[in-house]
């Protein structure tokens, strides 16, 4: 048997009505602010790295300021996160090829972008949707594991799952559907016991339809056996 039109509309209607004002939560003034910002954030959550940007940011906020810091005194300023001595070499050395190169403006292209020390595809995307309102969808692991629970995206693999959704979503939506997928991971599709319950969207979910079915064969088991 088929299986049914995901109903890709509704969804993101639906999900544009739950998160109307849905943005990105990391604290920043300027796009080199926000470059940082998503560097840090990287298996950390984006409450931790606003409490360390905050000061940070009071001292350094532009690639200058970094440049004559040393990698341990960078590292005192993020060490409250994971992965800080690794993110601090990459910080510095983005910092010196941002003055250097980019007279410390932060490139507004993909290629440009990743080819940065800790840059990957994702942050990219981050940097070019919010500080320069470059049409992108950021696959972080919210926006990874909800596309796949209602059937936006199948895949096991980030950038398939990044180039589905691109090709699913109108261009015009793509940043503030990104938006609306990472608030719904947050909220209510958590990773573990996601609130379908309570989700608007279950009726057009793949995920919690398929739960529910589930858990009326069980119930139907635990019946039968008495």
């Amino acid at each position: 048997m088929a299986q049914r039109t995901v109903p890709v509309g509704e969804i993101l209607d639906t999900l544009q009505q739950m998160y109307p004002d849905a943005h990105c939560e990391l604290n920043y003034t300027t796009p080199f602010e926000l470059l940082v910002a998503t560097i840090l954030s990287a298996q950390c959550t984006d409450k931790r790295v606003n409490e360390i940007t905050e000061p940070l940011f009071k001292q350094h906020n532009q690639p200058e300021h970094f440049i004559h810091l040393t990698q341990e005194e960078l590292e005192e300023h993020i060490k409250g996160l994971g992965l800080y001595k690794n993110k601090s070499k990459n910080i510095l050395e983005t910092c010196r090829i941002l003055y250097e190169k980019y007279n410390s403006q932060v490139p507004q292209t993909h290629e440009e972008l990743e080819a940065l020390p800790g840059v990957g595809r994702k942050t990219a995307n981050v940097v070019l949707s919010n500080a320069f309102g470059i049409p992108a969808i950021a696959v972080d692991t919210h926006v990874f594991r909800v596309a796949n629970r209602l059937g936006l995206a199948k895949s096991d693999n980030v950038d398939e799952v990044e180039r589905q959704l691109m090709k699913r979503i109108p261009r015009e939506k793509w940043s503030d559907a990104h938006h609306w997928l990472i608030w719904h991971g947050r909220r209510i599709c958590t990773a573990r016991n996601p609130k379908c319950g309570e989700c608007p969207l279950n009726k057009m979910c793949r995920y919690a339809q398929a739960e529910a079915k589930k858990a009326a064969k069980a119930s139907v088991k635990k019946t039968t056996a008495k």
